[in-house]
């Protein structure tokens, strides 16, 4: 019996309609633990075996499968490969805690492998992996379906074409960054959509989670290079030795399992972008090879004794200071000057807090319909909360914060009490904090007073759900005074959420 058939599937990410992903590992607490990590975001199934996993494989149409590497039956590699003959449309994933990596290279284009994590594995990067492979697969499924259409003789293909190219563009315009107005963001888009025109390297700096490839997606679909790939491989994710077989690619016999040749993805965005994140991450071996392809407009693929032009524009990300690793000699000063063309830094959310609110409302549109959960909307006083919180996750953070208050919200009002503690607790907008995280180190008298008087009305407002009258007794204030002091730090009680004293 085999699977339905996956065009008639719907598309993952759609409303209503959640990926399903099969997670199979033969410890049960592995298992529970991805099985939480990405419950909010698919439908996960579980199997403890490669036997269990058929037979829910057979049972219902899976997008996603995630395998561990060691099990006692068969490796996740062998397991995958049989996946490949059986359900070919299925994104696979292997997981593995040893260093075997010689084993899933080889499994790479035997079992059709799209990633490799490695334990222990990072529930954002783990969430992250599992969105691209969904997207990766809506992509090919829909690449298909333009070939039937071609076969077919559609007529309109052409058409559809160049909308999904002219979508594309549309959805990762810089005007399409969620800002307000006079933010830094501006500068910085001001300057990327400069950059697109000229076919430059782009070294975008930044902590994680602030929207690194955000920005160089519209640097792309703002270039001449729009209707070429865009294709994304982040180094700090898979070791070494995959790492250089996946971006340059390898020959038949290069290795053991190389049974056909693979192309590299640097082949594949011919013509296109290629878009590096945690280059800092690379070994000085990876190194020279990339500069080897910045500077010769060439790679030469695993195995093979001869060099393969190709035509790509790399841009890069890391959250490192590489210029201090070129200093410390972690990173090679001559790739970091070819990779350096240009450097455009993406500052964190807490220097720029204006922006928390619009970003807020973006996320909080999108994120609601993907739980099905559309017209949602922020109750009084939580985009003050949300502004006044140090975002140390920055944007990625937001969004997981906006995602649990859509899912514990009982109506289609998501008020503060929803919010998380650390949340609620905030900080003073413009304070460095000292390591007790209450007293800023920083500022007037008043305002480091006020910052402390505001960090206690808050965790005392959270400690009793925004009771008022709790609250205030708490505190020795009156609910009049208490309201006043609410009202002059922006945290407004959420309506309708304080119980009867």
């Amino acid at each position: 019996m085999n699977a339905p058939d996956p065009l008639s599937m719907p598309a993952a990410g759609r409303a209503g309609a959640l990926a399903t992903v099969l997670l199979v590992d033969d410890e049960p607490r592995s298992l529970e633990a991805m099985r939480r990590t990405l419950e909010e975001d698919f439908e996960v199934l579980l199997a403890e075996s490669a036997a269990d996993a058929r037979t829910q494989l057979e049972r219902q149409p899976v997008a996603v499968i995630l395998c561990d590497q060691r099990m006692p039956d068969l490796t996740g590699v062998q397991f995958l490969k049989e996946v490949r003959t059986r359900w070919p449309d299925i994104v696979r994933i292997v997981i593995s805690g040893y260093t075997d990596s010689e084993d899933i290279v080889a499994g790479i284009n035997e079992a059709g492998i799209h990633q490799y994590i490695l334990k222990p594995w990072v529930p954002d990067h783990l969430i992250n992996v599992v969105r691209q492979a969904v997207e990766a697969r809506s992509l090919s499924q829909d690449v298909l379906r333009l070939e039937l259409e071609l076969r077919a003789g559609a007529p309109a293909l052409r058409g559809k074409r160049a909308q999904r190219q002219a979508h594309a563009c549309a959805a990762f315009d810089f005007s399409r960054m969620a800002r307000q107005p006079g933010s830094p963001l501006d500068t910085l888009c001001a300057l990327g959509e400069r950059l697109s025109r000229v076919d430059l390297p782009v070294l975008v700096t930044g902590e994680s989670g602030t929207g690194k490839e955000l920005l160089a997606r519209a640097i792309h679909f703002a270039s001449p290079r729009a209707g070429g790939p865009f294709v994304v491989e982040n180094c700090a994710a898979i070791p070494d030795t995959l790492l250089e077989s996946e971006l340059f690619g390898h020959k038949r016999g290069a290795f053991t399992g190389a049974t056909d040749d693979h192309i590299g993805l640097l082949q594949r965005a011919h013509g296109g972008t290629v878009f590096l994140d945690e280059i800092g991450e690379t070994t000085p071996a990876f190194q020279v090879k990339m500069l080897r392809v910045l500077q010769e407009g060439e790679l030469r693929p695993v195995g093979s004794s001869r060099s393969v032009p190709v035509d790509v524009r790399v841009l890069s990300a890391t959250h490192r200071d590489l210029e201090a690793d070129v200093r410390a000699g972690r990173f090679r000063e001559d790739l970091y000057y070819r990779l350096a063309g240009v450097t455009l830094h993406v500052p964190p959310l807490r220097e720029r807090r204006g922006d928390i609110a619009p970003i807020a409302e973006h996320l909080l549109a999108g994120v609601a319909g993907e739980l099905g959960r559309p017209g949602m909307r922020f109750g009084d006083g939580v985009l003050a909360c949300l502004t006044a919180y140090a975002w140390p996750g920055n944007v990625r953070e937001l969004r997981n914060e906006i995602a649990r208050a859509v899912a514990l919200a009982d109506g289609p009002v998501i008020e503060p009490a929803w919010l998380s503690a650390r949340v609620l607790r905030g900080e003073a907008p413009a304070a460095a904090h000292s390591s007790d995280g209450m007293l800023p180190e920083v500022g007037t008298l008043a305002e480091r007073l006020d910052a402390m008087e505001a960090a206690i009305l808050r965790e005392a407002m959270q400690r009793h759900r925004w009771n008022k009258t709790r609250a205030a007794h708490e505190l020795n204030l009156s609910r009049v005074g208490l309201r006043a002091k609410l009202i002059r730090f922006g945290m407004v009680e959420a309506p309708g959420s304080e119980k009867p004293s």
